[in-house]
């Protein structure tokens, strides 16, 4: 086993006898071979694309496959078997249509001709010898480069799995990924040729960014600033963990009068500012946080719990059988909802004894995209100019479990009053419910929204640059990011394409990143890791 995808990887270098997360070496295994039938996927793709052969089932597949390896979101080996035989069967029929077509299929041995065996122990074996592992022979940066680019496409992939499902495609994105995926299997690539690819993949990050959030306020609005409570309402109680605001639509429709209250949890927080979402009465507020507690969280929750995308270890014995899972996620012994029919898990919520009484909690504020900022620029650029705000943080990121990341909890705590804080993903959960004023009647901290809305912060700061006439560089706006899995890789990528300067990443840096594509990145766009928040708010500040 070799896995150093995730921030919290063994030793900070890799997991090879069992993943921190919990992955088992052989679900690490059978991820390797469906990374492998992937690449002969988009050999096969890449033909067809010269004789204009495209197929949409293999384009939606990619992202739905890619998805399930990312970190915790799916430790399920009866699911990865079955996807391995879909992905052969995909392969195949695109070949057929090729050869049809007059293209070439006369691929030599790899992952356009490899045939998985039939059962699940045997397919674990033939993942073994495919996986993608550092090797004497294979040059160290090339190696590094070869897992960022792998590692920011799971991350696109993701976004453009949320995306299509709201009607939101783009057929060039489709094509990189067959592009960046049938690319790992080159060797005659140097460092500039993965160099440029993995900026490649920034570039079409934005553009998957740009889809989703598309996608998103076109069928639910543009989020609108909105108190949300993290208290709770007396009755039945139904828990929605992830980021697929389809799925909690679908949930909100289905339990619509069966006297369940919809809860959300992690990255659904910002969904209470959507307008055609908060409309749904019985979306009552917010539970928990992303990672801190969410195991002893998810044990207590009186009700059952749907979760819709990764963020979650592997769960507890004691609340297995109140857990559903959707979409690409999975765990072994978790009911599992296709069809996006969640009949089975507000059947267990109204088993379930939900909550005895109201709950008093705190009040946070959501609902800051780029619509709602923008819509107040002027009184921004005013207050900037006139003193009263000196400085912009964009505080956020992944969360996880590890220590260390307490540093964003200090760093939004002693951040100057003078200063705004912008924030987004489920990295927000170390000071979310803080607060910390406002200046001139805009609040101080202003959630931006899911981990994707990073969208929504560029859109933010290029609006803001062309406002006071410069370069997004020269802001008075400074990047302190906090990194998990590859949704962030992928953002991390898209920003390094886009030139921005000078940001600070942590709690440490990618174990997947060499010293000399390291050295690269510190020359190119001064990227740096964190260091204490007194250290990094004087050397930003003077």
């Amino acid at each position: 086993m070799f896995c150093d995808q995730c921030e919290q990887t063994a030793k900070g270098q890799a997991c090879t006898v069992k993943g921190v997360c919990g992955k088992s070496p052989e679900v690490d295994y059978l991820q390797d071979l469906l990374l492998y039938l992937l690449e002969g996927i988009s050999i096969v793709a890449l033909e067809g694309h010269k004789v204009g052969v495209r197929d949409h089932r293999a384009d939606v597949f990619m992202c739905d496959a890619l998805f399930t390896t990312l970190t915790n979101v799916n430790f399920d080996p009866q699911r990865f078997v079955e996807y391995v035989r879909e992905a052969t069967g995909i392969r195949e029929a695109l070949k057929a249509k090729v050869k049809e077509a007059g293209g070439n299929v006369d691929f030599p041995l790899g992952p356009a001709t490899f045939m998985p065996a039939d059962s699940e122990k045997e397919m674990i074996k033939q993942g073994e010898m495919v996986e993608l592992k550092p090797t004497p022979d294979l040059d160290s940066d090339v190696f590094s480069l070869k897992e960022t680019l792998l590692y920011g496409i799971k991350g696109a992939a993701s976004y453009l799995y949320h995306a299509q499902e709201l009607g939101q495609e783009d057929q060039k994105v489709y094509d990189f990924i067959h592009e960046g995926m049938a690319a790992l299997q080159s060797n005659d690539l140097d460092l500039n040729d993965w160099l440029g690819l993995v900026l490649k993949c920034g570039e079409m990050n934005l553009r998957t960014m740009e889809l989703l959030d598309n996608a998103h306020t076109s069928t639910f609005g543009h989020p609108e600033p909105t108190p949300v409570s993290l208290g709770a309402k007396k009755g039945k109680a139904l828990l929605v963990s992830g980021h697929n605001l389809r799925d909690l639509e679908d949930i909100l429709k289905q339990t619509e009068g069966k006297g369940i209250y919809v809860y959300t949890h992690g990255e659904m927080l910002p969904s209470h500012g959507y307008p055609e979402l908060k409309k749904y009465g019985h979306l009552a507020g917010h539970y928990g946080t992303a990672w801190q507690n969410q195991q002893k969280e998810f044990a207590e929750f009186p009700g059952s719990i749907v979760m819709t995308t990764n963020c979650l270890m592997p769960p507890r014995e004691s609340y297995k059988e109140n857990l559903f899972t959707a979409g690409p996620v999975g765990w072994p012994g978790v009911t599992h909802i296709s069809g996006r029919d969640f009949s089975s898990a507000i059947q267990r919520a109204l088993e379930l004894p939900g909550y005895p009484e109201d709950r008093e909690g705190k009040t946070v504020m959501v609902g800051f995209a780029h619509h709602a900022v923008l819509s107040v620029a002027d009184k921004v650029v005013e207050a900037v100019k006139g003193g009263k705000i000196r400085h912009f943080f964009l505080v956020g990121g992944c969360d996880g479990a590890k220590p260390g990341r307490n540093y964003y909890t200090e760093f939004v705590e002693k951040a100057p009053k003078d200063t705004v804080i912008l924030t987004l993903a489920c990295g927000k959960f170390r000071f979310f419910d803080k607060d910390l004023g406002s200046i001139n009647g805009l609040p101080r901290l202003l959630d931006v929204g899911q981990c994707n809305d990073a969208y929504s912060a560029i859109q933010i700061a290029l609006a803001l640059a062309e406002a006071f006439n410069c370069d997004v560089n020269d802001l008075p706006l400074s990047m302190i990011l906090s990194w998990f899995e590859q949704k962030a890789v992928a953002i991390l990528l898209t920003l390094l394409y886009l030139g921005i300067k000078d940001m600070r990443l942590g709690p440490t840096l990618p174990a997947f990143i060499s010293p000399n594509v390291l050295d690269v990145l510190v020359k190119n766009f001064d990227l740096k890791p964190i260091s204490t928040p007194d250290e990094d708010l004087k050397a930003i500040l003077g």
